[in-house]
């Protein structure tokens, strides 16, 4: 495992963001958010390996680490529609559906995709 650790972390910012991405379009999640965990503390202003981040923890079941990293998102970047959506769905799978509406209909009305197809302004 240490020298998994030491290649997933090797190289440069740009060399472990193509490995990041290699390994999420590989479906390898877990690992994808091994090397990512690094980079978005890194490099914390960047949008982007933080909601890579936050797709690898949900799509490999750390939830509660999706959740956290969405937050933290959302704090910085309150108008992220996708970080939103992403954290609406992560808490309907902890169950918690309430928490979720404000987040989904926010998602939704950032989208442009109001009920009923008002598009009111």
């Amino acid at each position: 495992m240490n020298g998994q650790t030491t290649y997933l972390g090797h190289g440069t910012a740009a060399e472990r963001w193509e490995r990041a991405r290699l390994f999420f379009d590989a479906k390898e999640y877990a690992t994808a958010a091994r090397v990512l965990d690094g980079l978005a503390r890194e490099v914390p202003e960047q949008l982007a390996p933080r909601l890579l981040l936050a797709r690898a923890y949900y799509h490999s079941a750390q939830l509660v680490r999706a959740e956290g990293e969405l937050r933290a998102i959302l704090e910085r970047w309150p108008v992220e529609d996708y970080a939103q959506l992403m954290l609406g769905r992560t808490l309907e799978r902890l169950g918690r559906a309430g928490e979720a509406r404000p987040y989904l209909r926010m998602a939704a009305a950032m989208a442009g995709d109001l009920p009923g197809g008002d598009a009111r302004g």
